[in-house]
């Protein structure tokens, strides 16, 4: 998994914390984690385009959340970033070197490991799906939200 998720998922929420009424730059994004901002900027067009966040452009553009926090999931984040493929991909290695040979037959269902790693993506899916950004929200100290929208008052002031 890229970086990008990370850091998507701390952008989305400072974007959440700071609220509705102003649009955050990526540069002020960029600068809030110390990232680099064309990469962060990528990410962010990324969580625009899958409906998590809203572009404003110009001078007074930026970013804000389009849904609530408990309306976006970790797995709406990672699809965002990464795209919707499975982590695994399956190259059927058994049917060269020594299975080369051997007959079609052996081969009609998936083998133990890609069995095991499909079924260990869709249990992270699962999860995944379940924990919104309000989960996490809730579990921040207490004074992080106030500490960014001082941060973000202090530097734009």
């Amino acid at each position: 998994m890229s970086q990008g998720v990370e850091w998507g998922a701390h952008c989305c929420m400072l974007i959440g914390w700071l609220g509705s009424e102003q649009a955050v730059p990526t540069a002020r994004l960029a600068e809030a984690f110390d990232l680099p901002t064309a990469y962060l900027n990528k990410c962010l067009q990324a969580l625009t385009r899958a409906g998590i966040l809203t572009s404003t452009p110009g001078a007074r553009g930026g970013f804000r959340l389009a849904r609530p926090f408990d309306q976006v999931t970790l797995l709406d984040v990672i699809v965002a970033i990464e795209g919707p493929d499975d982590a695994f991909h399956c190259s059927e290695i058994r049917r060269k070197g020594m299975g080369a040979q051997r007959p079609v037959e052996d081969f009609l269902q998936p083998c133990g490991i890609s069995r095991a790693f499909r079924q260990a993506e869709l249990n992270w899916r699962k999860e995944l799906a379940t924990q919104t950004l309000a989960d996490l929200a809730r579990q921040v100290p207490s004074g992080a939200p106030e500490a960014a929208r001082r941060w973000y008052s202090r530097a734009t002031a």
